[in-house]
């Protein structure tokens, strides 16, 4: 059945990140909550739960110089006799002008937030109330990131898998248009962007820090980077054939290979004497289909592995 323009989806992320959001809000309640209080351990919260360790890190930071930037512009404006509306056009003006400029690579948002509250609110104090939200915002970050590293921590090794075992296939279907008899030569871009969703993939795994498996996390990463440099091998080897020109025609032994891994072989021109062009295609023919069964080896030793350590 064929998807519509909308997919929804209710995904783990979206679980931790409303699951720490209500624990946030239930603590700031515990200690006396205001409207302002509760949304800043809600941004605090949704800021922590981020695909990666690294990343939530990244954000938990980009809170803490936001309220604190925003406060130092808002000490700056208050002195000036200025209206509210001009005072917070005013700083978010330079906020957003002394981000960009000094090169901070987080959202000015909540500093312009900062800002625009203590313009309009000359009551309150600029440097208590910046405390004050940076405890509020603490309380949502740090049971963000208890939930999102702890409790229910993010692991994608599943995906990396999955987009290995499909290597196997993209290699086959490469074969089979490589030789199906016409002059149609394929590319191995799609199995390219497949390894460098892989390596995306890795990299958000890497930045992880699963610390009550960190161990097992370790061996994962050093078996998913022998998968990828079978992959990366696998491509340079397709590459080769397709900027062959013409391939040569197959020996018997690569089809009996062939056929035995599935492929569907069009070509049928008879081998009944070698040249040079039948015998490079015939090796790289070869290498591939030998680094194609190290490859799924190598996942199969993964997947062995990953139940012995559950």
């Amino acid at each position: 059945m064929r998807k519509g323009p909308f997919h929804f989806h209710i995904g783990l992320r979206t679980v931790k990140t409303v699951a720490a959001v209500i624990i946030s809000m239930l603590v700031v309640d515990f200690y006396g909550a205001t409207s302002s209080k509760l949304i800043f351990a809600m941004l605090g919260a949704m800021a922590a739960v981020q695909p990666s360790f690294k990343e939530s890190l990244e954000s938990c930071l980009s809170q803490v110089i936001g309220v604190l930037f925003g406060a130092a512009m808002a000490i700056l404006l208050q002195a000036l006799p200025l209206h509210p509306l001009v005072c917070s056009g005013i700083g978010m003006i330079l906020v957003i002008t002394l981000y960009s400029g000094i090169g901070i690579r987080f959202s000015p948002v909540l500093a312009c937030l900062i800002v625009v509250t203590l313009c309009y609110d000359t009551s309150a104090h600029p440097v208590l109330y910046a405390f004050g939200r940076i405890w509020d915002t603490a309380i949502g970050l740090s049971v963000g990131m208890l939930i999102n590293t702890m409790i229910f921590p993010y692991d994608n090794s599943k995906r990396i898998r999955e987009l290995i075992r499909s290597l196997d296939q993209e290699v086959i279907k490469y074969l089979e248009d490589m030789f199906d008899g016409d002059d149609n030569l394929p590319d191995a871009e799609h199995f390219s962007n497949t390894i460098t969703a892989m390596a995306g993939q890795m990299t958000i795994f890497a930045n992880q820090k699963l610390l009550l498996r960190m161990k097992r996390q370790k061996e994962q990463i050093e078996e998913f980077k022998k998968c990828e440099r079978k992959a990366r091998e696998l491509l340079a080897r397709m590459e080769i054939l397709s900027h062959m020109g013409m391939p040569g025609r197959l020996d018997d032994e690569n089809r009996r290979k062939l056929a035995a891994c599935g492929a569907d072989i069009r070509d049928e021109r008879p081998l009944d004497s070698v040249l040079e062009r039948d015998v490079v295609t015939n090796y790289h023919v070869r290498q591939i289909l030998k680094l194609r069964r190290e490859l799924m080896d190598e996942l199969e030793k993964s997947v062995k592995r990953e139940k012995v350590r559950r």
